[in-house]
């Protein structure tokens, strides 16, 4: 299976914090899954930890590569960027990555981090969905030392929405 790609600062245990989360269902394709992962104005309508999605610079409504963007979640106003954008192809997995952050640089309240998606189909009619998030800074640490583990359970539940939502869809 594949894994996800480290941008140099980011690789996990060497940040303040990792979680990752993973689902394997049958039934489904990447093809399915694709469009309400890349469209994050789709977010809020199934997964309750992401509110007030903005696209900025007049694109979207689609991530793209360098797709600058806005939401709010676990607590936080996260402004991001897309930094990896793959779109299903058959015979490789999609792909979407975007660096967020909170607070201004140096500050002891600065949060930054890299959150993946891994979506590739598997045999037997099977889509594995993994989702990986790395973090930096004092909030980060914080997090880490949460139990239970926030950002665990939340992209648990991301990932449980985003299943229910392509299931809907048909």
């Amino acid at each position: 299976m594949s894994d996800i790609i480290w941008p140099q600062g980011f690789v996990p245990g060497f940040t303040d914090n990792f979680c990752s989360n993973e689902v394997i269902v049958q039934g489904l394709t990447t093809e399915q899954i694709w469009p309400f992962l890349a469209n994050p104005t789709r977010w809020p309508d199934y997964y309750q930890n992401s509110s007030s999605v903005k696209i900025h610079d007049g694109t979207g409504p689609e991530l793209e590569h360098g797709t600058r963007f806005f939401f709010k979640t676990f607590g936080f106003p996260v402004e991001s960027r897309c930094v990896e954008y793959v779109p299903p192809v058959e015979g490789q997995p999609a792909r979407l990555a975007w660096h967020g952050w909170f607070g201004n640089e140096g500050a002891d309240d600065r949060l930054d981090v890299h959150h993946a998606w891994l979506i590739e189909d598997l045999s037997a009619g099977r889509v594995r969905i993994l989702t990986q998030e790395t973090q930096n800074g004092n909030p980060a640490k914080e997090l880490a030392q949460t139990v239970p583990n926030p950002m665990i359970n939340g992209h648990q539940e991301w990932l449980d929405g985003l299943v229910q939502a392509a299931r809907q869809a048909g």
